[in-house]
Parts: structure tokens; sequence; C-alpha cells
């Protein structure tokens, strides 16, 4: 019954609910693009996926060392003044002090600038604010503290531009200030000496998606440049930059994909102690390729010249995102920041051996947290709201005892499982609420606070993500007033999780050579994101859970007789144990290096039942089957009004749907392409495949299929 409360143990939904939306195949496009680079043409559709059609687009994006980009000096506009302040500050030897953040980015923002600045002959301390006791950013207790101690210049990282009182503090207490932050521009900009954000500069600049460590080590880059100083320092920085870039999901696009390139394959051999007891902790295996990018072409780089000594491997980002990232983030959430900033600063091998397993240890206390707190919240959900999730279109989820540092991972966890925006908060104390919020594409969390702000405290964020604090007793108005906000922008439709699939791959084409491909196309992340492929109706042979809810499948696919297979895993899908013997999957591929040996596996991202042959086996019994009369109808699909039915069209027959505006969908029996438009020779081709257009091609067969039953 939906009133009593779920046993977790037993499966809640026997398939993920999803919606795929799979990229428009661009075939003749992708040939094109495949000859002029030697890509296969799966990865040239790939290219095609993120608006590069041209060989001259794909060489700057699979060659970023080839780009010229403009100084920094003359793209930030107080850059300048900045390195001038800093340079009298250390001429002088007055203190300066970072006040830093802790998340990654802030901490690997504060670890750079404290090892350059140092090395530059900086007198430089710092201090990060708390996050149970003080919340994010710069505050007046830090400020009137640096000025009790003499500091004389306030560099803020990663954190700043909101902060017009506390910087004001500093102006009246006479202290200098730089901010250098990334996050959005508020009205009102605080009166510091400087300020570096890539907010400020042009949208087309290739420094605009820089997180908070990229503006960071712009700054320490161009201090030593001026100094002339940079022996020794670039590498360092390089390896701090690339750790915090990927773990805060900057964008890989611009300087960032250059930068981060340069700097996974520095990693490995970094002579900073604090990354290697890292590496070594985590137990990161690098990864090497025989295949390099020359010229725009992809080329088999087997004729390195032999060397004495093994060449270090690159990293991959995920190495960093799911391996560094979150054993640095883990300290920020649940422990204290001086663990990683003494981690990433220190040059002593036993002090960053023993920062490291600290991080080890709170990594693991954070997914005991992560993996109670979620179950939890699933009970909660399932018991409270799961039969109103449709009507509420949001979840807003307050227990208390759960601690703050983690919610906002469990929140995109429900995101995943349930596909609504999600607010989850804890307690304070009895009277206030403090909470993370996590989206889907089609709701804005900032804009859903502001609708809200009479009724909360402090809050911030973004389209897909915020944080916030209210009083308790605005608890039930919250939800009732967020509902309304839910209701205002989303559509039934939506409320499944978005799964974006780049193209279709048969098991006989995924080998070593394709994956090598794949590789040029990293660093993979934000903007430019891992491959996603599917494959439909394949054979589940094995399945087993293993680790703490994976499910471990062994899949097969008969293509021309023969057939192939492929292990894959499902990291948390215990709930959808056992998996249908016949499915359609998405995935991405990864590979697997054990014991010496290296083999292809998939990590299953989505499955539903396979549907490719029933389906073409319902469309052709609908679109051949002779009918007495002409098989026209009409039908109602998301409260509107259209009508449909097959027709010929040079001898082929063809479904056609018609809505009040005059607009016709047209689509062949087998075709996934179809068109869109008032006549045929104004029509767009569209993918038939996209969620908007299945759904209501399936309205139309279904109401047709009445219809030609009764006939």
């Amino acid at each position: 019954m939906l009133d009593q409360r779920p046993q977790l143990s037993k499966p809640s939904r026997r398939l993920p609910n999803q919606r795929w939306q799979i990229h428009l195949q661009k075939i003749e496009l992708a040939q094109k693009l495949a000859d002029a680079t030697n890509l296969s043409p799966i990865v040239s559709q790939l290219l095609i996926n993120r608006g590069i059609e041209t060989a001259e687009q794909a060489q700057a994006f699979l060659e970023p060392e080839s780009l010229n980009l403009p100084s920094p000096l003359t793209e930030f506009p107080d850059l300048a003044v900045s390195v001038e302040l800093l340079q009298e500050a250390i001429a002088s030897q007055s203190k300066i002090a970072i006040c830093g953040d802790y998340d990654a980015d802030g901490m690997t923002s504060t670890a750079l600038l404290l090892r350059s600045l140092r090395s530059l002959g900086a007198q430089v301390d710092y201090a990060i604010p708390s996050r149970m006791h003080e919340g994010y950013g710069i505050n007046k207790r830090i400020v009137e503290e640096f000025h009790s101690e003499g500091v004389k210049l306030i560099l803020t990282v990663d954190n700043g531009i909101s902060a017009f009182e506390p910087i004001s503090r500093a102006k009246e207490l006479g202290l200098k200030v730089i901010i250098t932050d990334h996050h959005d521009i508020p009205q009102k900009l605080p009166p510091a000496d400087a300020i570096l954000n890539p907010k400020l500069i042009a949208e087309s600049s290739p420094y605009r998606g820089v997180a908070g460590v990229g503006v960071a080590y712009i700054l320490a880059v161009s201090l030593a440049q001026k100094l002339d100083k940079t022996k020794g320092l670039i590498q360092p920085m390089l390896a701090l930059f690339t750790l915090g870039t990927i773990a805060d999901l900057a964008p890989l696009t611009g300087v960032n994909r250059r930068w981060v390139k340069r700097g996974l394959k520095l990693l490995p051999k970094s002579q900073l102690p604090g990354v290697q007891a890292l590496i070594q902790v985590a137990g990161v295996q690098a990864n090497n390729s025989k295949f390099k990018i020359q010229n725009s072409k992809l080329i088999n780089d087997d004729s390195t010249p032999h060397s004495p000594l093994p060449t270090p491997k690159s990293l991959k980002p995920e190495d960093i995102g799911f391996r560094l990232g979150p054993r640095i983030n883990a300290v920020g959430r649940i422990g204290d920041p001086l663990t990683v900033i003494e981690l990433l600063t220190t040059d002593d091998e036993g002090m960053a051996l023993e920062r490291a397993m600290q991080c080890e240890q709170a990594n693991t206390s954070r997914q005991q947290m992560c993996e109670e707190i979620e179950q939890q919240a699933i009970a909660y959900v399932e018991s409270q709201f799961l039969s109103t999730l449709q009507q509420d279109r949001v979840l807003v989820i307050v227990q208390p005892g759960w601690h703050h540092g983690v919610i906002g991972i469990v929140a995109s966890r429900l995101v995943e499982r349930y596909g609504v925006p999600v607010f989850i908060g804890t307690y304070e104390d009895e009277e206030h609420i403090r909470g993370s919020a996590r989206s889907i594409p089609e709701f804005h969390v900032f804009e859903a606070l502001e609708y809200c702000h009479d009724l909360l405290g402090k809050y911030g964020g973004h389209k897909a993500a915020g944080g916030f604090s209210l009083p308790a007793q605005n608890l039930q108005e919250l939800r009732s007033r967020l509902c309304e906000f839910a209701n205002q922008c989303l559509e039934l439709q939506h409320l499944k999780p978005l799964l974006n699939i780049d193209a279709q791959a048969n098991f006989n084409q995924i080998n070593q050579e394709l994956y090598q491909q794949l590789n040029t196309l990293h660093p993979c992340g934000i903007d430019n994101p891992d491959p996603i492929f599917w494959t439909p109706n394949v054979q589940v042979v094995e399945q087993q859970i293993v680790g703490k809810g994976h499910i471990k499948v062994t899949l097969s696919q008969t293509i021309n007789g023969q057939q192939y297979q492929f292990k894959a895993i499902a990291w948390r899908w215990r709930d959808y144990y056992p998996l249908p013997p016949k499915l359609d999957i998405a995935y991405k591929l990864r590979e697997n290096n054990f014991n010496g040996n290296t083999n292809l596996e998939l990590e299953l991202l989505g499955v539903r039942l396979a549907q490719k042959q029933s389906a073409q086996l319902n469309q052709s019994q609908l679109f051949y089957s002779p009918s007495p009369k002409p098989l026209r109808t009409t039908f109602k699909h998301n409260q509107r009004q259209y009508t449909c039915g097959i027709y010929e069209n040079n001898s082929l027959p063809e479904l056609r749907i018609k809505n009040a505006d005059g607009k016709v969908l047209v689509m062949q029996p087998g075709s996934t392409i179809g068109l869109l438009g008032t006549t045929r020779e104004d029509a767009l081709e569209i993918d038939l495949s996209l969620p908007q257009y299945d759904s209501i091609i399936q309205a139309a067969m279904q109401a047709l299929s009445v219809l030609n039953v009764e006939s």
C-alpha cells in the first residue's frame, strides 16, 4: 500500500524511469568529417554533436595547443593592477592573507596561491570560513581577524564577488583587497581595489569558463612572469589547476581544455608530494595511448623512441572526478580544510602521505554518510510523497540529524532516481533549517529560490544547484510555494531523468581502436561530456549483485549469426535487479586493467525493454495491413487535439500527424528521421526518437490501431 513504509530490500521499480534523447545522426556529414580526420564515422558523429562540423573546427578542438591565445592582461581589466599590488606587497614584505573556500576549487586555489606567493618571497597566510558555522565566503570576522594580525592585503579566492559588507569593512580598516572569483556578478560590486572574474570579460573570450582555481592560476603565472621567476613554478601550479578545475566541474572548453590536457599528462610525474600521495592512496592507474593527433588527423604512434626509463602515463578526467577530487572534497564537506591545504603545500613526503590518508578516511566516512542518508531519504519519500509526486513535481525533504556537508550529494542521487528537482535540508537547531538543491534541465533552482525569497534566510546558486536556509516554521509554506513554481515550468514528460545519447553502436563496432579514438576527445567533462552510446536488443547472459548494491552483468548481441559479448557494471542499481532478459542499453565505454589484462567494459547508464523489433512489427501491421477504408482519426495528446492518418507518397505509406496550427509531422515505417513543417518543401528533418516526437507518434499509432481493429 502507498501509506506503508517500503521495504528497501525489495525493488521499487523494475527499470530506471528515464527519457532517452538521441542526437540526430548526420550520416553524410559524419563520413565527410571522418575522411578529413582519419577518425571513424562514429567518433566524427560525436564531434558533430558537440558543434564541430568542419576540419578546421576539428583541428582547433583536437589540437588545443594550436590555438593562439590572447594575453590574459588584455582580457582581464584588473589583472595588471592585481599584479602591481602583489608586487608592491612582496617588495615591502607587507603581510598578505588569502581567504579561501572549503570546496575542492577553493582549497586548490588557496594552495596554488600559497605555494606560488611563498616561492616568490611573499609573507602570506590564509583562512577558510567554517562550513558548519559560518557558511560560504569571506565575512567580517575574518576581515577583522586579518586586520588584528597586521595584514595589509587581502586576496579572496573562489569567493568575494558578493561580499559587499565584508569588503567594505576591510576598506574602512585601510586594507587593500583583490577579489578573485568566478561566480555570477551581483547588481552591486564590492569596493575592492581589483576584481578578477571571468564573468566580467567578453563571452567570446577563451578564459570565460575558468573556475576559481583558473583565475588563481592566471594571477600567479602573470605575477611570476612580471618578476621573471617562472622557473620551477608553472608545473606545480598546473597540477593544482587541473585538480581544481575538474573537481569543480568547470567546462572543459577554451583554455580549460588546453591546460587540463597538459595537466593530466604532468600529474603522474608531479613533483608535489601531496599529489603523489593522493594518487597513491586513491589507487589511480594512468593510461597510455598509442594514438596521437597530428595536423588534425589521427595517427598510430607506435614509433616512440625507446627509453631506458618508463614514461609516466597520462591521467583521465574521471581519475580526478571520481578518485582524487572526492577525497579532497570529502575533507571540505565533513573535515578540516587545513588537511587539504597542508597536503597540497607541504614538501615533506611523510606529512603528505599522512594528510592523504586523512583525506582517504574522510572520503570513506563521507561515503557511509551518503549511503545512510540516501536510504533514509528514499524510505521517507516513498512513504510520504510518492503518490503525489506527479502533482507536486518537486521534492522537499527535511529531516533532523543529517550532515549538511553531504546532503547535496544525496540530492543529486534523488534527482537521478525520481527525475524531479530536489530540495533537501536538515535542522541546524529547533528553529532553523539549512539545505541544498539540485535540479533537472527544465527547472531553474535560483529562480525558484527567488520565488520563495520572503520565506528564506540566506540563499544562492544557479540554474542547476543552490543552497538555502529558512526558519523551520516556514517549511510547509516553502513546500507549497516550490510546488506552485514547479507546476508553472514543468510538464509531466519532464518528470523523468534525461539521458542524452550520442550515437548507436553495435557490439561488433566496439573495439580497442574505437576506444583509442575516443581518447582524442579527452579531456571530457562539462560542455564536452563523455560519449554515451546505445545498443538495441541485447541479451542478458549473466547478472549478479556486487559490492554496495551494484549490478555486474554479461551482455551479448548477435549480428549476422555471430555473437559478441561484453561485461558491464551498473552502479547502485540494486533496486532494478534482476534485469529483464532482452534490453536496449545506454552506456559509456570503460577500460578495465586487471592483472596485466586490458578489456573494454560498459558502464550502464540506462536500460529499457527491447522495443525496436516489436515497434517495427506494430508499425508494419498498421502501415501495410489492408483496410476497407482509409485510416484517418483524431486524438488528444497533452490536452491538444490532433488529426492523423496513413497516406501514400510515391506508393510508399507514411504516417502524417497534424496539429491545430497546421504543422504536419511525417514518418515512414522503419525510419528514424521524419519531417516537420506546414509543407513538404519547407519541412525540417527531425529525429523521431526524441521524446517529444516519439510520444506523439505512439499516441497516433494507438488511435489508428483502435480504428483499424474496429474497421
